[in-house]
C-alpha cells in the first residue's frame, strides 16, 4: 500500500531511461512554451512601444511602462536563451541532463516571476489575472514534475500570489475570486498528476519494448549458453569481411573446434558446470582470437574466421588452456581448417568442410589439425556423391554383390560364402566398401544398399537353382540401422517368399556392435529369424568392449572371429591362447566357429587344430563376382562340401 502511494506521488525511484524520458518530453515542451514566449513579448513589445511611446498615449504612467518593458525583455531573453537550449540538447550538440534541468527550473521561475508580477499591477487596477493563470499553466501542465513537486510548485506560487497580491491591494480578493482561485489550483494540480501518471505510463512502456528489442537484438547475434557471439552474427560478419577487395583470401582461414570428450565430462560433472565449462572456453577462445569473427556453432563446437598467421599458436594457447581445465575427464581440442577460395563462398559451407576436415582426425590420436586440402576435397565430393546417388544405384545396378567362400576348416571344400557390397560407378569407378558403406551408415541410408544385398543374393539363388546348380549357403550382413530404418526381419522373409529360397540357405550376420542398443527389440527380431528357420551368426566378434555380454545376452550357431586377432598371429603367443580359448568358449555354448581374415597355411592349420570349423580369407579366396566364383567352382578349383550345415 505505501509502496503504491508513494508512486502515487512520485517518490519512487525511476530507472535512468524513465528519467531521460521525461527530461527530454520537458525540453520538447520548452520548444513550444519559449516559442509561444518569444512571439507574444515580441508582440507586447511592439505594442508597448506603438501605443504608449510613438503614439503617446497617456492612459500608463512612465514608472508602468519601465516595469512592462523590463519584465518584456527578462521574458523574452530567457525564451530565447531557452530555445538555443532545447534545440542544441534535441540535436546532442549538449547532453548534459543537469545543465537541462537548471534551463527549466530557472525558465519556469522567470515564467512565474513574470505572471506574479503582471498579473499583480492588472488585478490592482481591476484586471483579470490571466497572465498568472497562463503562466501557472505552462509551468505545471506542459512540463511535467513529479507529483509532489508539482504540488509545491503549484502551492507555493499561488500562495505567494495570493499574499503579495493581497498585501498590495488590500481586501483585493473577493470571496467568489478566493473561491475560483482555490479552484483552478486544484484544477492545475490534478491535470498535472494526470499528465504524469500518462507520461510515466508511456515512458515505461517505450522502455519495456526498447527492453525487448534489445533483448531480440542481442539473442539474434548473441549465443545464449556462451555469451560470445551465434552463427547469424558469424556468417554475417563473415560475409562483410570476405567481401571487403582488401580482403587477401589466402591469408583467412575458417576453424571448426571440437572439444573431444565434452559429453563424459558433463555427464560425470553435471550439466551445470558443464555449460560453466563451455561459457569459459568460449570467452577464452573469444580472447585468443581477439581480431577475428568467433561464434558458438553448436553444442561443444565453435567456429572461427582468422588470419591464418599466428593461428595454430593460438590455437595451442586454447589447447594448453583446455588442459589446465581437466582432472579425472581427459579432453583433447581437434580442429578443422576451410581456406576461402571465392569471395561469395557460404561462411556456414565452409565450416562444414572444416568440420568434415576435423572429423578426419577425430579418432587419431596426436593428431588434432586437418585442414580441408584437394585430397580431402575430393573425399568430401565423393561422399555426397554416395549419399545422392545410392537411390540412383541401386535402380540402375551400380551395386553388385561379391562372394567371398568359406571353407570347412577339414576338408577346404566350400560349406558357404559371405555376400559382401561392391559399387561400380559410371563416374568413380570402383568404389570399395571402406567408401560408401561408412558414409551410408553415417547418413542413415545403409538400409537401402542392405535391401538391395538381401535381394540381389536371394534373385541369384533363385537363379542357380533353377539352374540346377548345386548351391551353396550365403551369408548376409545386418547392421545396427537396419532395424531402425526398415522392418529387416520382413524385408528378408518377404524377397525369400518371392524368390522361392530355402531359409537353410541364408545365414544372418548381425555385427557385434549392433547389439548394444535397443536389447528387447533386437532380441524379438532374432528370435523371429530363427523360428522362420534362419541360421544366425554373431559377426566381428572382438572387435568391440561387449562381447562377453552379447554372448551372455544372445543365443547364436556360428560365432565369426574377428580377423584383428590374426594380425600379430606370428608375433604374439597370446594370440593363439586367446583365439583357443574363444573357441572352446563357444563350443561349450553350443556354437560353432568360424575365423576370418585367413592369409597363411600356418593360420588354418593351427585353427584347424584349435578347433575352428570354418576358414574365410585372401587364403582360400577374396570377394568375387558370382559368375567368376561359378567358373572357379566349375574347372575344380572349389568344390562344393556336401555337408552345408
Amino acid at each position: 500500500m505505501w509502496q503504491k502511494i508513494k508512486e502515487y506521488i512520485g517518490f519512487n525511484k525511476r530507472t535512468p531511461y524513465v528519467s531521460k524520458y521525461f527530461e527530454e518530453t520537458n525540453i520538447r515542451a520548452s520548444i513550444y512554451m519559449s516559442v509561444v514566449v518569444i512571439v507574444l513579448e515580441v508582440w507586447m513589445i511592439l505594442r508597448t512601444l506603438i501605443k504608449y511611446v510613438i503614439l503617446s498615449d497617456k492612459t500608463r504612467d512612465f514608472k508602468w511602462i519601465v516595469n512592462h518593458f523590463s519584465s518584456y525583455f527578462l521574458l523574452l531573453s530567457m525564451g530565447v536563451i531557452m530555445l538555443v537550449f532545447a534545440v542544441r540538447f534535441l540535436r546532442k550538440k549538449t547532453n548534459s541532463g543537469k545543465a537541462a534541468t537548471t534551463f527549466i527550473i530557472l525558465f519556469s521561475a522567470v515564467c512565474i516571476g513574470f505572471g506574479i508580477n503582471i498579473s499583480m499591477q492588472d488585478y490592482a487596477k481591476g484586471h483579470q489575472i490571466i497572465t498568472f493563470l497562463t503562466m501557472s499553466l505552462y509551468v505545471s501542465a506542459l512540463l511535467i514534475w513529479r507529483p509532489f513537486i508539482s504540488f509545491l510548485v503549484t502551492s507555493l506560487t499561488f500562495i505567494a500570489f495570493y499574499i503579495i497580491t493581497n498585501n498590495a491591494v488590500e481586501g483585493a480578493f473577493y470571496e467568489g475570486d478566493k473561491i475560483n482561485y482555490f479552484t483552478f489550483w486544484i484544477s492545475l494540480l490534478m491535470v498535472s498528476v494526470s499528465l504524469y501518471r500518462q507520461r510515466l505510463a508511456e515512458a515505461t512502456k517505450d522502455e519495456n519494448l526498447e527492453i525487448a528489442n534489445r533483448n531480440l537484438e542481442k539473442m539474434a547475434v548473441e549465443d545464449e549458453a556462451t555469451g560470445i557471439k551465434n552463427m547469424n552474427y558469424f556468417t554475417e560478419k563473415s560475409i562483410e569481411i570476405l567481401q571487403d577487395p582488401d580482403t587477401v583470401l589466402e591469408k583467412k582461414i575458417f576453424l571448426f573446434l571440437d572439444i573431444t570428450n565434452f559429453k563424459t565430462y558433463n555427464d560425470h560433472y553435471g550439466f551445470k558446470k558443464g555449460t560453466e565449462f563451455l561459457k569459459e572456453f568460449a570467452l577464452k577462445t573469444d580472447e585468443t582470437f581477439h581480431d577475428a569473427v568467433v561464434a558458438r556453432l553448436s553444442d561443444d563446437h565453435f567456429a572461427v574466421f582468422a588470419d591464418r598467421e599466428q593461428a595454430r599458436e593460438r590455437l595451442q594457447a586454447i589447447r594448453d588452456f583446455l588442459h589446465t581445465q581437466q582432472n579425472e575427464i581427459k579432453m583433447e581440442l581437434k580442429v578443422g581448417g576451410y581456406i576461402p577460395v571465392k569471395r561469395d563462398v557460404n561462411p556456414r559451407q565452409a565450416c562444414d568442410r572444416a568440420r568434415y576436415a576435423c572429423g578426419l582426425i577425430k579418432k587419431m590420436y596426436g593428431q588434432n589439425y586437418k585442414e580441408f586440402d584437394k585430397q580431402v576435397d575430393d573425399d568430401f565430393h565423393r561422399r555426397q556423391y554416395v549419399v545422392n546417388t545410392i537411390d540412383e544405384a541401386v535402380e540402375k545396378g551400380y551395386i553388385k554383390v561379391y562372394y567371398q567362400p568359406v571353407v570347412w576348416s577339414d576338408e577346404k571344400k566350400l560349406c558357404g560364402c559371405e555376400a559382401l557390397a561392391r559399387w561400380i560407378d559410371p563416374n568413380y569407378g570402383f568404389l570399395s566398401p571402406a567408401q560408401f558403406i561408412p558414409v551410408l551408415e553415417e547418413h542413415r541410408q545403409i538400409h537401402k544398399l542392405d535391401a538391395c544385398i538381401f535381394e540381389t543374393v536371394c534373385r541369384d539363388l533363385r537363379s542357380m537353382l533353377d539352374q540346377g546348380r548345386k548351391v551353396f549357403p550365403v551369408s548376409l550382413n545386418f547392421s545396427r540401422l537396419d532395424f531402425e530404418l526398415m522392418d529387416a526381419v520382413n524385408v528378408l522373409e518377404s524377397l525369400a517368399d518371392k524368390y522361392q529360397v530355402p531359409h537353410d540357405l541364408i545365414h544372418v550376420e548381425i555385427t557385434e556392435s549392433a547389439l548394444t542398443n535397443d536389447l528387447e527389440e533386437l532380441q524379438k527380431s532374432m528370435e523371429k529369424f530363427r523360428r522362420d528357420g534362419y541360421a544366425l551368426w554373431l559377426d566381428d566378434f572382438g572387435s568391440g568392449y561387449s562381447s562377453l555380454n552379447v554372448l551372455k545376452d544372445y543365443s547364436f550357431d556360428v560365432l565369426k572371429i574377428d580377423m584383428k586377432f590374426l594380425s600379430s598371429f606370428g608375433e604374439n603367443d597370446k594370440t593363439k591362447t586367446i583365439i583357443e580359448s574363444v573357441i572352446n568358449m563357444a563350443d561349450s555354448l553350443g556354437m560353432r566357429t568360424l575365423t576370418e581374415g585367413v592369409e597363411t597355411l600356418d593360420q588354418a592349420g593351427f585353427l584347424q587344430g584349435a578347433g575352428c570349423g570354418r576358414l574365410q580369407g585372401y587364403l582360400y579366396g577374396k570377394p568375387m563376382p558370382l559368375d567368376e566364383l561359378k567358373n572357379k567352382i566349375d574347372d575344380g578349383t572349389y568344390e562344393i562340401s556336401e555337408r552345408l550345415a
